[in-house]
């Protein structure tokens, strides 16, 4: 996944760049954590080449004297001390659902933080990005079975008792990826938009069906698959005990010798995942804890919003 070319430019040291996943983890408070990276994220996106997010996202820029103070979200200057103005603004009443994998696969992290934090911090960045602008969230936390099953609403005291679910710590046991998604088919009539975050490091064959349910239902899916850079390098150099995290089991590893091995079904493995995500039509990003979340929810957006635009022009076909 590349940045977008007006972000990735800017240094550290500018206003609004993008926050190393690492710094950003020394925050203790989840949702001061993401109230930075959305602030860094709208900070960015108005000096961004890309406009007009789909209707179901409203896009901000800063406020420039001679802007139309109509367009002024208030919201977000009680909260930021900082004006914003929404451009392309679409009242949908949208209501998303997150489902965050809590399993124990998720506690591995060799850059500072582990999937496990960083996937909790994406999945509060998207509900308090999505709490600024009005729309219900929700979420389902899992690991062999559903942990947190919290309805989609808007309101403060809802996205606290929200971001205090995500801070639960990873320790469950394996990894049902299926049960919790057909818990969302159960209990949510109304369409909506389902973000489901894992590092899918589980078998795939019940996905499809589960997946396809969704689909069926109404509902707009993504999935964001959260890896550690070196489970896709193993670039592990001395052999060594490895332990199986959710099963418990150990084998002894030379890396050299297997690396090449590893590598190929790993990557068979990913795009699998993202071959079964075109095939259905819903939205895959894979994600790497060395990565700055902004990037995530500027890809996310971007992708949808070229979906909206599709669905536009088939319409008026």
């Amino acid at each position: 996944m590349s940045a977008p070319a007006s972000i990735a430019r800017r240094t550290p040291g500018t206003r609004g760049a993008p926050v190393d996943p690492r710094v950003l983890m020394r925050i203790r408070n989840l949702e001061f954590r993401a109230r930075v990276v959305v602030e860094g994220f709208w900070s960015g996106l108005h000096r961004s080449p890309y406009h007009g997010f789909s209707v179901e996202f409203t896009e901000y820029r800063q406020y420039s004297p001679g802007d139309d103070p109509r367009y002024l979200d208030w919201r977000a200057f009680a909260r930021s001390d900082r004006y914003y103005l929404k451009r392309f603004e679409d009242e949908t009443n949208l209501r998303c659902h997150l489902v965050a994998d809590q399993s124990r696969s998720m506690t591995f992290g060799s850059q500072g933080c582990s999937k496990a934090e960083y996937a909790a911090t994406l999945a509060a960045t998207f509900a308090y990005f999505l709490h600024l602008q009005g729309d219900a969230v929700g979420l389902l936390t899992f690991d062999n079975q559903v942990r947190a099953c919290l309805p989609a609403r808007h309101r403060l005291a809802h996205l606290r008792r929200l971001m205090l679910a995500l801070e639960e710590p990873a320790n469950g046991g394996g990894t049902d990826l299926v049960t919790p998604l057909l818990r969302v088919v159960e209990m949510v009539r109304r369409r909506g938009v389902v973000l489901l975050i894992s590092d899918f490091l589980a078998p795939l064959e019940r996905l499809e069906q589960a997946l396809l349910q969704l689909g069926a239902s109404g509902h707009d899916v993504a999935l964001f698959q959260v890896l550690d850079p070196a489970e896709l390098t193993f670039d592990f150099r001395e052999p060594a005990l490895f332990e199986d995290s959710e099963s418990g089991r150990t084998l002894m590893v030379d890396p050299g010798a297997v690396r090449a091995h590893y590598k190929k079904q790993m990557e068979g493995h990913c795009a699998t995942l993202r071959e079964m995500c075109l095939r259905l039509g819903h939205d895959y990003l894979r994600l790497t804890t060395d990565q700055p979340i902004e990037f995530a929810l500027f890809d996310f957006l971007r992708a949808r919003n070229r979906r909206a635009r599709r669905l536009r022009r088939s319409a008026r076909a």
